[in-house]
């Protein structure tokens, strides 16, 4: 079945042969601009948040990258996109996929593109985890559970701290009449959830058979990418930028948290690369509020131009300093 195509360079603002650190350099310039927390239009903001995040997910990674311009370089403008023989995105009741059916996911943070070609396989599994297999429920005399369904389901940074509830819909083809049919519901990300955790909906999966229980919906987490901060487990990791006296004299500065801007101490003499802790500024460790923490990493900054007057104290400071970076100790 024909899904829009998403152009993903286009979405970024980026030429197709842009190299990672511009792709990453335009989604933290879009980011930043179009996060809900600091757009006036906080509807839209969300939607256009989550198409960025969506193609930086896909542009960012190597393997990604390489198969969206494979499958990609044969759409042509006004015709909609088929997804290559094999994709994910369909549970095939028999080895011919005569009763496939088509799945789509709404408010998950994906769209139907991203779920084709790169989506958890949704074969259907049956009651103790056998695969689903059409005439084995054709033949089936008494109650048969349903096929379990996966999916993926991308959430921010701040539904991991703070908890949230997402309204989910899934539409899918019946198996019986033809007619598509779309299930609404409600999933609560708890606090601390985790990459790659998976929340289990019951009963949300395929129909069971003569009476028998419906399968499961399994979405499986993935944090979207922030501007500001990348996560190691539930540490935060953020980078600084210093001018050298500061690195040198020392000072204290703002940095953004997930709660907030608090201040930080730069000892003097910080190097360039060093971290300085913020403890109890990462994510929650569990459902408490244990929380993890922030680690600033320092980056020196070179003014690319100086003044006729800088230049003089710079000539200043390299005759009077006794420092040698050469120097063997």
């Amino acid at each position: 079945m024909p899904v829009e195509f998403k152009d993903y360079y286009a979405t970024l603002g980026v030429s197709r042969t842009a190299s990672g650190e511009e792709i990453k350099k335009a989604f933290r310039t879009l980011a930043r601009k179009f996060h809900p927390d600091v757009a006036k239009d906080k509807k839209n903001a969300e939607e256009k948040f989550k198409e960025i995040n969506e193609a930086y997910e896909v542009l960012s990674d190597a393997e990604k990258r390489k198969k969206y311009d494979e499958y990609g370089s044969g759409w042509k403008e006004g015709r909609g996109f088929e997804p290559p023989t094999g994709s994910q995105g369909r549970a095939r009741g028999s080895p011919n996929g005569a009763e496939a059916q088509d799945f789509h996911f709404g408010g998950t943070g994906f769209s139907d593109f991203f779920e084709q070609l790169f989506g958890r396989g949704r074969q259907g599994f049956g009651a103790g985890g056998s695969r689903f297999d059409s005439e084995e429920f054709a033949q089936a005399d008494g109650p048969m559970r349903g096929h379990d369904i996966e999916g993926d389901l991308m959430v921010t940074l701040d539904d991991v701290m703070r908890g949230s509830v997402r309204s989910i819909s899934f539409q899918r083809t019946d198996r019986k009449t033809g007619p598509a049919e779309t299930h609404n519901f409600k999933v609560r990300i708890p606090m601390g959830m985790k990459e790659g955790q998976t929340i289990r909906v019951p009963n949300k999966g395929g129909d069971g058979v003569n009476g028998g229980a419906s399968g499961d919906l399994f979405l499986h987490v993935h944090y979207a990418a922030h501007p500001d901060f990348r996560t190691l487990g539930a540490d935060l990791y953020s980078e600084l930028d210093l001018a050298p006296w500061e690195a040198v004299l020392g000072v204290t500065v703002e940095v953004p948290t997930l709660d907030g801007r608090v201040s930080l101490r730069i000892p003097a003499g910080t190097n360039n690369g060093q971290q300085l802790r913020v403890r109890g500024r990462g994510l929650p460790k569990g459902r408490d509020n244990d929380h993890a923490d922030l680690y600033v990493i320092v980056n020196v900054q070179l003014p690319k131009e100086i003044s006729d007057e800088e230049r003089t104290a710079w000539e200043k400071l390299s005759q009077v300093s006794r420092f040698n970076p050469r120097k063997l100790t």
